[in-house]
């Protein structure tokens, strides 16, 4: 049962990435779109203040770097996805075959997973190779909020689209976690730096321990009682994701 419904996830992924590959948007945005960040941010945030946190700034932008391939290769092109299938009637027509519900939202999901992925493991590798931040201290940690920060990114995308009436209107749905999460998780601005009550507040933001886990997981520094923290709470945003798509995703379109 186990290879024929990975079977089916393959199948569904496959004929995702054909689709991807002919929008060119989207492969700018799966492809390009992080890397270009990345270097917006080195060239205009070199000189933030990082004394204190115990932190180098290619650290901090490699780091960086990972949570905003999660949040621009996955949740930015799974939401125009959702919404596209939905309306083309695509989910509809998947939804009378043999597939679960969870196996065509993870058939969708599959290529801008395994872009976010390949591009992850990329920037780990030019981090110590090139900018010599090393390698990950507590893979555990790094791999954990890769995954967790993958599930919540889908889920997300996948709650997103509920309220995201056409493919058009994306880039306004989208728009408030985009600029919440890149002005407030800590992306290439550590939260060690704002005051503590500031930063106790964004923590609680759905990317932040992501980004925590992230970041400890590759450089360290983050306590025991941090880590169950942001593990938690990672947890806890990504399981109220799942419930919203169970209880809202709609598979129709919308009218």
């Amino acid at each position: 049962m186990s290879s024929t419904v990975l079977g089916r996830i393959r199948a569904l992924g496959r004929a995702e990435l054909t689709l991807l590959l002919r929008n060119r948007t989207a492969v700018f945005t799966v492809a390009l779109l992080p890397v270009c960040m990345v270097l917006f941010a080195r060239t205009t945030m070199a000189d933030i203040n990082l004394a204190g946190t115990g932190l180098e700034f290619s650290g901090v932008l490699m780091t960086g770097g990972i949570a905003t391939v999660l949040l621009m290769v996955v949740y930015a092109s799974l939401v125009p996805a959702y919404v596209t299938r939905r309306e083309e009637l695509v989910l509809k027509r998947l939804r009378t075959g043999e597939a679960a519900d969870w196996e065509i939202m993870a058939g969708t999901a599959l290529p801008v997973v395994v872009a976010a992925l390949v591009q992850c493991a990329l920037l780990i590798a030019a981090g110590a190779l090139l900018m010599d931040v090393g390698l990950p201290e507590r893979p555990d940690l790094l791999l954990a909020g890769v995954a967790l920060g993958l599930l919540l990114m889908v889920g997300l995308g996948a709650a997103t689209a509920v309220f995201t009436k056409t493919v058009e209107s994306a880039q306004v749905t989208t728009l408030p976690l985009l600029m919440v999460s890149l002005g407030g998780s800590g992306l290439f601005v550590p939260l060690d730096v704002l005051p503590d009550p500031v930063a106790d507040g964004l923590r609680m933001l759905p990317l932040s321990p992501v980004v925590d886990l992230v970041r400890a997981g590759w450089l360290g520094g983050l306590g025991a009682f941090d880590a169950v923290r942001a593990l938690a709470l990672a947890v806890a945003w990504a399981a109220l994701s799942v419930f919203a798509v169970r209880r809202w995703f709609r598979w129709e379109p919308r009218r």
